[in-house]
């Protein structure tokens, strides 16, 4: 027991769920104090902490409405929670020592390694400061759009912060705003909030490991002579593009389905024209990747819209980012693998590459262990919100465990248990079903080889 609470003792994985607990817990704390509340506001603990967490996990659900509930110090805090919680406590510790040129020990390189899902400890320190120099200029710039519209509509001062507190949402993918109780809805046809937020979304959940490679080939073919794409495009990771094909893929088929869908939905989209459809189609899609806006009411689409919705947020986004679900690389190597089997590859083979089987067991374990969460999370809430609609709750699950954040108006009818459930879902889907289960049993791995055996299947 005492080895279990000796902190130099602990795993990467253990350090890393603990620090997102420690700041939840502070979080619900300053959230809940009364100079963070609007005059005349009656909220208990419980709704600050399923705040707290929803904004750490990055998730965006939420059982109040955030301009109604907080002011100006309580959204301060908001904006606080939800950075830490895109980037980490870890990541932000690291470089307050890396400033400070402060060593760092090699078991917290370990974690940082971790945190930043990097496979290596060297130039940890680079990527860092790399991936911290493109979040803040990133939402600095998108802050800057977003006020040629929020300025003229709410004034100078609110609509600086109201950009900055979308912007910081949004590249973190939160799913947060401070604009009202219906999310985007009222912007629904505006072109600059949709494809600002949209381009943020994106940013933030393809990863910074993606981000540092395209600006490392830019700077090479800038710098080439004579400047050749082709030549530069080899400079691209298998990463790297197997995140930009599967994530164009998924945009592309998602905008394409939700406008066939919805096209003659006269409570969506029905009414709008062409263009406006493909907007909000598209805004839709991308928002399902882990980020939780809407400019559409959700119980209001169809229900194959919606189990569409269910399979992208369960996809999720990238490794390395912000984004939640079981990752677009998971995915696409099991889609790999399936395509290897019918091809009779003897390997898992993308761009002219093998992929090692031990990333093929571990993307199994991820969507397996992932799942089992998402089905006992999901009987859970059956369980205890029977006055509840079964497939509203297989919504609300999805979007917990994917940290998307989009609700069918569900999440301010949960009971006191179902908001616990959801909450658990949201911190397990956060910091990752993986890194959750080695955080509670840290094993070695053994080395056992026993003789084949044959196992008649399908």
């Amino acid at each position: 027991m005492q080895k279990w609470f000796n902190y130099a003792n602990w795993s990467a994985s253990r350090k890393l769920s603990t620090s997102f607990l420690i700041v939840i817990l502070i979080g619900s704390l300053l959230l809940s104090l009364p100079i963070a509340h609007q005059p005349g506001v009656r909220t208990t603990y419980l709704d600050h902490l399923f705040t707290s967490v929803s904004m750490v996990c990055v998730t965006g659900l939420s059982v109040i409405t955030v301009s109604d509930t907080y002011n100006l110090f309580g959204q301060l805090i908001g904006i606080c929670l939800m950075q830490i919680g895109g980037l980490g406590l870890i990541t932000l510790i690291s470089i307050s020592f890396f400033s400070l040129k402060r060593r760092i020990s090699l078991s917290n390189h370990y974690t940082l390694q971790e945190a930043l899902n990097q496979n290596s400890t060297s130039n940890l320190r680079a990527f860092l400061f790399a991936a911290y120099r493109i979040t803040i200029l990133t939402e600095l710039v998108a802050a800057c759009v977003l006020m040629t519209d929020f300025i003229p509509r709410y004034g100078w001062f609110d609509g600086i912060f109201n950009a900055f507190f979308i912007a910081v949402s949004a590249f973190c993918n939160a799913g947060f705003d401070n604009l009202g109780a219906s999310s985007l809805q009222q912007f629904a046809l505006n072109p600059t909030i949709n494809f600002t937020i949209a381009t943020l979304i994106i940013l933030g959940g393809i990863g910074f490991p993606v981000w540092i490679n395209l600006c490392d080939t830019a700077k090479k073919f800038a710098t080439a002579k004579p400047r050749h794409l082709h030549l530069a495009s080899r400079q691209l990771t298998s990463h790297t593009r197997l995140v930009l094909m599967v994530s164009a893929l998924l945009l592309v088929s998602g905008t394409l389905l939700t406008w066939l869908s919805e096209m003659n939905n006269p409570q969506t989209i029905g009414s709008f024209n062409f263009w406006q459809q493909g907007m909000a189609s598209f805004f839709q899609t991308v928002t399902m990747r882990t980020a939780g806006f809407s400019t559409l009411n959700y119980e209001l689409t169809t229900p194959f819209t919606n189990l569409m919705y269910m399979l992208h947020m369960f996809i999720g986004g990238a490794p390395g980012g912000t984004a939640g679900g079981i990752k677009v690389t998971t995915a696409a190597i099991m889609f790999l693998v399936f395509r290897s089997e019918l091809s009779g590859y003897t390997h898992t083979v993308f761009h002219f590459r093998s992929i090692p089987a031990k990333l093929v067991k571990q993307a199994l374990t991820i969507i397996l262990f992932f799942f089992t969460l998402m089905i006992t999370g999901y009987a859970l809430l059956l369980f205890t919100q029977p006055h509840l609609e079964s497939f509203a709750l297989l919504f609300e699950t999805v979007s917990a465990i994917a940290t998307v954040g989009v609700s069918m108006n569900l999440t301010p009818e949960l009971t006191t248990v179902g908001r616990i459930i959801v909450m658990c879902l949201m911190f397990i889907g956060r910091v990752g079903p993986f890194t959750v289960f080695l955080s509670l049993l840290q094993k070695e791995h053994k080395s056992i080889q026993y003789a084949d055996t044959e196992i008649l299947i399908g």
